[in-house]
């Protein structure tokens, strides 16, 4: 699989294109901030989750923490506490609908 290049971080960016959920993140923080920053955002939450970026290790984080791991400096987005709160509907959503495989929302779409 071809590496994605959107970030000009190569970590972050090895890890939009290996992890599903991280580029599913990185879709949803791209919101009034620059793309570039959007596309990291899913990296720096996966540091601050020891490495277990997960639908179901974020879906299991208590979402008062995880809207803390955004807060931390540098915070992950301009508006940590409402995109805090939609990582995780999107963690539980994939969990509950996906069987935590966020690859599956597109692998076999038929359009």
């Amino acid at each position: 699989m071809p590496t994605l290049t959107l970030t000009g971080d190569a970590p972050a960016d090895e890890l939009l294109s290996d992890n599903a959920f991280a580029l599913l993140i990185g879709m949803l923080l791209d919101q009034q901030i620059a793309m570039e920053l959007a596309f990291v955002g899913p990296h720096r939450l996966a540091e601050r989750l020891d490495g277990d970026l997960t639908p179901g290790s974020v879906a299991a984080t208590d979402p008062d923490d995880l809207e803390a791991r955004f807060r931390r400096k540098p915070a992950i987005h301009r508006y940590p506490g409402s995109m805090a709160k939609r990582v995780h509907a999107l963690a539980e959503h994939l969990v509950d609908h996906h069987g935590g495989d966020a690859g599956a929302v597109w692998r076999g779409a038929a359009t």
